[in-house]
């Protein structure tokens, strides 16, 4: 295809709601060396996003300073040291910055082969979820077959994520979820129970459920106040693992609990991560995930797709409490 010189893109006039979302026109970027440039088809919306666009979440440096942080589409150019891709292969990718755009360019080996039975639509939900659920639940937090898993947000996109993927490699897992829906959804996808956290405390019904046992592993995305709740259900040499701060970056910890089960709080965020170590995330996804969603047992849970167009609407849907899963934008 003939590349053309300019393209439509998201860009943020401000910091603030997602009425400072708007579409302009900027240069098709050009990749360098070992990168590839991408006609986009489908962009993923997501929690970081928003908090971009708020002004709580900046681009580290040299990154894409716009929205959008995975895709799915075509590979229309590459660097003279790209080998892994040709012109005309599909991917879905993890971009550094700028994927709510018709085109966008990554490294090469931030981009993955499309899972079997997946349309480009389902694909651009992968990515961001995926890498950041693999790097947090099973390399950071170190999750075992058999051991109890507890994630905040189980009908988020993170949230279905880890459900499927710590059921599949045979860990029992906890959700917590806004509504009686969400968490009937949360059991479907393979939660042994998901807990409605506001008509219950989490932390009561996690100690009956497991006969005051507690969770080996926690993935967090909550902060503030749930920090002193997650200790006090962890079981002994349990792991906390933080990746997000929607309930406030500040928390008082009680560290005689900690030291005395010998606990590992740790924490994450996949953007400012070197290229190298998000390369090694990709190739444990193709080797141990892919398998996975080639035979049907994982797939994205999506909400809703919009036009690049409504990326207000889209982004009004991510901050409601009423999705369930990945929110996409159709750029193409």
């Amino acid at each position: 295809m003939v590349i053309p010189q300019a393209m439509k893109a998201v860009d943020i006039l401000r910091n603030g709601p997602p009425e400072v979302l708007k579409i302009i026109n900027c240069p098709v970027p050009n990749p360098s060396k070992d990168e590839i440039l991408i006609k986009v088809h489908f962009a993923g919306v997501n929690k970081p996003d928003a908090l971009q666009r708020l002004g709580q979440y900046n681009a580290p440096p040299g990154a894409n300073p716009r929205l959008g942080l995975e895709v799915s589409g075509e590979v229309v150019a590459i660097g003279k040291s790209v080998n892994r891709w040709k012109i005309g292969d599909y991917v879905t990718a993890l971009v550094p910055g700028g994927g709510y755009a018709e085109f966008v360019t990554t490294n090469e080996d931030h981009a993955l082969r499309i899972p079997d039975g997946l349309d480009m639509n389902q694909a651009a939900a992968l990515c961001e979820t995926f890498f950041t659920v693999w790097t947090n639940v099973f390399l950071r937090g170190k999750l075992r077959a058999g051991e109890k898993f507890l994630v905040h947000g189980g009908s988020s996109g993170i949230g279905t994520t880890a459900i499927q993927l710590a059921s599949a490699f045979g860990a029992e897992v906890y959700t917590t979820a806004g509504s009686d829906e969400k968490c009937e959804r949360c059991e479907d996808l393979g939660a042994k129970c998901s807990i409605n956290y506001k008509n219950n405390d989490f932390a009561e019904v996690l100690l009956e459920k497991t006969n005051n046992k507690g969770m080996n592993l926690i993935l967090d995305m909550v902060g503030g106040a749930y920090t002193t709740r997650n200790i006090s259900i962890m079981a002994n040499d349990a792991r906390l693992v933080l990746i997000g701060f929607l309930g406030g970056h500040e928390a008082n910890v009680n560290f005689t609990q900690v030291m005395m089960k010998r606990l590992i709080i740790t924490g994450s965020t996949l953007r400012p991560q070197s290229d190298n170590k998000k390369t090694e995330i990709a190739e444990g996804l193709v080797q141990e995930v892919w398998p996975l969603i080639d035979s049907g047992k994982i797939k994205p849970v999506m909400d809703s797709t919009y036009n690049i167009e409504e990326v207000v609407e889209a982004h009004k849907r991510l901050e409601s409490p009423d999705h369930i899963g990945k929110i996409t934008l159709k750029v193409l």
